[in-house]
């Protein structure tokens, strides 16, 4: 199994960092293009999310096995920031703080197999994220 290892995030440099990091962790866990380019997305959103809201935290990534024995990668991401007051409503398609799109969080959540996401006003946020490898892969 592939040692678990932790970015650091603090600036936009460490977007692209944890992106390429999450790239590289996915491809020697075995995933297809197609699934390293959804973990990648999904990394890309809550490090930016992280610079953007809370200036610093970090990503942790780790190869995971259910027990079933599916593996997996399991991607988590805390920081200590301001949290976020309504979790739900972060959570939905066209809610955005910053006059974006609203589809960061939400659509991470919809690229991965598995997304919890736990935040309190001025406690900081935990994102925890799991794609699947196919059976059999």
């Amino acid at each position: 199994m592939i040692a678990p290892f932790r970015v650091l995030i603090a600036c936009q440099a460490d977007v692209f960092n944890a992106r390429q990091q999450g790239r590289e962790f996915a491809m020697k866990l075995g995933f297809s293009a197609s699934d390293v380019t959804v973990i990648a997305a999904s990394v890309s959103e809550i490090a930016r999310n992280t610079v953007d809201y809370a200036q610093r935290g970090e990503i942790t990534f780790s190869a995971i096995e259910n027990d079933a024995g599916q593996r997996g990668m399991l991607i988590v991401g805390n920081d200590e920031g301001p949290g976020i007051p309504d979790v739900n409503q972060a959570l939905r398609y066209g809610c955005s703080t910053r006059k974006g799109l609203g589809v960061g969080l939400p659509g991470a959540k919809w690229l991965m197999d598995d997304f919890q996401l736990q935040s309190e006003p001025g406690c900081g946020t935990s994102v925890q994220m799991v794609k699947w490898l196919p059976i059999g892969a």
